[in-house]
């Protein structure tokens, strides 16, 4: 009766050891946040819809160049393909504590000669062999079960550095898209100004020969015209830089982009007031941080449960036969069952060493998601500020444009009529020119700004970024 009770008693004994697991269950750490934001407007009211943001530019054009980078992108898929290399890493963490089947076989053949003569005896012994094993380590201590804990966060933050990749692509295509309706416009206003200094070359010519102007005033309509011209080659060459950049960005071969709009005919999407500080909690960078937090905790556990002995268990079953025909018939049988206990008992600080390492690790990832968040109002603050200030600024220049082209319209009819020089007039088309650029620059810096809040609030205000590169959805984790 005792020989049956003890194991049962060991068995119910390591079950209930089973519960102990070491280290600190991981909490949330407490982070000072500001309530609000301070450069929106506090006048509307935040309400979220279903949809995405960018759509509210009103270009089809940009929304399907987003839909072929999302399914296209290399960057997005080298993410996707680590999702899944993480995944694989927590099912073979967790495999470590389920019992581990396999197999072995052996042959041998042999013949002894008798010694000093080389004449062999005796007949030829053959010996075939075949065993299955298997064994099973009883994670006492929670060691297996803190690293399979440690190795889930990193798929999660694994996740999350693939939506952070998500949003950055997002983004950066849609400025590249800016960019060259941006530049697209520039050279537009440049051409614009080139075709009109060249017919006042032409037309100072003709007043050249009939001795109106002089060399002087024909010198200073050419310089003005050569430098007008020289702005030329360098906007072609950022539109096709800015072109092969975004073909990359879409997984195309470098080449020429598609754009039948205008920055001008493009909206502007509205961003609602009140935009709650809780959105910052989707931002894949926070999430990403967090999840290494969970980690850099859980590992703790691992490296504390070394201190403790491992127990494992083991079993053998075998077949012995001198013919191969024979060994499922007739054959010898040998089985074994052992168990293994192997622990620590002096290690030279190395155990100690190991622990300070991982406390370590976890105060620098609880430190880097605290600046994670503070990092995150910051970029959303400055998001904030810079579409405030584009805005302000895309008036004053638009304001400005119309001041000048008047004053153009004046300074030739002073010219006309001899109220003024050539200096005058050359003046204040400069001025004009200046305007018109700084005026489109504003426009593209308002509509950048709107990109760099969307990204700094981890996703925008109407809904979430989503990918088409495969990657394992939420429900599916391991």
């Amino acid at each position: 009766m005792s020989k049956r009770i003890g194991p049962v008693l060991l068995l119910g004994s390591l079950a209930a050891i089973g519960g102990c697991v070491q280290g600190p269950d991981y909490e949330r750490p407490t982070v000072a946040v500001p309530g609000d934001f301070r450069f929106q407007d506090a006048t509307a009211s935040f309400e979220a819809d279903q949809g995405v943001w960018w759509q509210a530019f009103g270009d089809r054009t940009l929304d399907a160049l987003v839909s072929e980078a999302l399914v296209s992108n290399r960057d997005l898929r080298i993410a996707s393909a680590r999702v899944d290399e993480a995944a694989a890493i927590v099912s073979g963490t967790r495999s470590q504590g389920l019992p581990q089947v396999g197999y072995g076989a052996q042959a041998s053949r042999q013949r002894t000669s008798e010694p000093g003569s080389g004449a062999f005896v005796g007949e030829t012994q053959s010996s075939i062999g075949g065993v299955l094993t298997a064994s099973w380590e009883i994670d006492l201590w929670g060691r297996i079960a803190r690293e399979t804990e440690a190795a889930r966060a990193n798929l999660l933050a694994t996740e999350e550095a693939r939506r952070g990749v998500t949003l950055t692509l997002i983004s950066s295509v849609i400025v590249g898209y800016l960019n060259l309706l941006d530049l697209d416009e520039r050279l537009r206003i440049s051409e614009e100004t080139v075709e009109g200094r060249r017919e006042y070359v032409e037309l100072f010519r003709k007043r050249l020969r009939g001795g109106v102007i002089s060399d002087f005033e024909m010198a200073q309509i050419l310089a003005e015209y050569e430098t007008t011209l020289a702005s030329l080659p360098e906007l072609r060459r950022q539109i096709a830089l800015q072109e092969d950049a975004l073909s990359v960005l879409l997984g195309r071969n470098p080449g020429p982009i598609e754009r039948p709009t205008t920055l001008g005919a493009i909206a502007a999407p509205e961003v609602p007031g009140g935009l709650p500080s809780e959105l910052l909690t989707r931002r894949p960078d926070v999430l990403q941080a967090e999840q290494n937090l969970v980690a850099a905790n859980a590992m703790i556990g691992a490296v504390r449960a070394q201190y403790f002995p491992r127990i494992s268990l083991t079993s053998v079953l075998g077949l012995a036969s001198a013919a191969l025909n024979g060994l499922f018939a007739g054959s010898a049988r040998t089985w074994s069952f052992a168990g293994e206990l192997a622990g620590p008992i002096y290690t030279g600080g190395g155990l100690e060493a190991a622990t300070a390492q991982a406390l370590a690790r976890r105060d620098q990832a609880l430190a880097a998601y605290e600046l994670t968040v503070q990092n995150a109002f910051r970029d959303t603050e400055d998001a904030l500020v810079s579409l405030q200030t584009a805005d302000e600024s895309e008036q004053i220049q638009l304001r400005r444009v119309t001041v000048l082209e008047n004053g153009v319209r004046l300074a030739r009819e002073r010219y006309e009529n001899g109220y003024s020089d050539t200096l005058d007039l050359l003046d204040t088309e400069r001025g004009l020119l200046s305007a018109q650029l700084s005026h489109t620059a504003a426009r593209a810096d308002r509509y950048r700004a709107l990109v760099s809040l969307y990204r700094a609030l981890g996703g925008d205000w109407i809904g979430e970024p989503t990918s088409d590169a495969g990657a394992p959805a939420a429900g599916g984790l391991p």
